[in-house]
């Protein structure tokens, strides 16, 4: 029998067991899958960037399919629910490869991801409370905050790292504005009027900004000059962001179809 351990790929095509056409062609399609598909066994960062990116596929086709099955009031907030995990999905399937290409942080992608999806999730708070008497300002502030919260971030991370304390104090500012507006301010005001479901939702989505948002202020620190860089004990930054996205992302959009559903059984 042969050790094909110890026959160069010279020998396998002259003794005939692979003939040079197809031998281009098994390296062709070897090329062709997708960099994820070459992970190694052991890339624990890869891995959450994997299972991060399914997850949020099945999160938007579970949002998105279940939309029919509300009254229209509620589409809107489902379906944003859906663009939110949909958007990081299609950004988790990039920063996956490009993780497994250069085994770098993809950091940029990521800011892209976040400047598009956390400003819907501050739209989430405007169209639970709509029917209390929101108005398009709350919206816009929020996400004015959130805009700032995360350019300032991006450029303190990435561009103008010998700054990054001013920066992140920057962001860290507008990260508590919301934090402000949701626990004590308009916001807040306007969900213990709605009160029942409504008002609960809130108070679990305030849960979600106040503990799980906090993973990237202190990811922040623990990635740029100038903190303590101690914080997560060595653990890579990426695995952080990863669960961090996943809870977050998902996470808010089940409560939303949580208070659909229960708006929907009080009829």
């Amino acid at each position: 029998m042969f050790n094909f351990n110890q026959i160069s790929l010279n020998t396998v095509i002259e003794i005939g067991i692979i003939n040079q056409k197809n031998l281009i062609i098994m390296q062709n399609l070897f090329a062709s899958l997708p960099l994820a598909a070459q992970m190694a066994t052991d890339d624990y960062v890869g891995f959450t960037f994997f299972v991060g990116c399914m997850a949020m596929m099945a999160a938007s086709a579970f949002f998105f399919l279940s939309m029919n099955g509300f009254d229209k009031k509620w589409r809107t907030s489902i379906l944003v629910s859906g663009l939110i995990t949909f958007i990081a999905a299609v950004h988790y399937w990039y920063m996956r490869d490009y993780w497994a290409e250069f085994g770098e942080s993809p950091t940029f992608f990521r800011y892209v991801d976040w400047i598009l999806t956390v400003p819907l999730m501050c739209v989430e708070f405007y169209l639970i409370l709509k029917a209390a008497g929101a108005k398009k300002s709350l919206m816009w502030r929020m996400i004015f905050f959130s805009v700032v919260m995360l350019v300032t971030g991006y450029i303190g991370e990435a561009v103008n790292r010998e700054m990054a304390q001013i920066w992140g104090l920057i962001s860290g500012l507008a990260y508590f504005a919301i934090v402000y507006d949701i626990w004590f301010g308009e916001a807040k005001k306007l969900a213990e009027a709605a009160g029942g479901a409504v008002l609960s939702a809130h108070k679990t989505l305030c849960w979600f900004v106040l503990v799980g948002w906090a993973i990237y202020p202190i990811g922040y620190m623990a990635g740029t000059p100038g903190w303590y860089d101690g914080i997560f004990g060595g653990l890579d930054l990426d695995i952080i962001y990863n669960i961090g996205d996943a809870v977050n992302k998902i996470g808010f959009g089940l409560v939303i179809y949580g208070l659909a559903v229960a708006k929907s059984e009080e009829k």
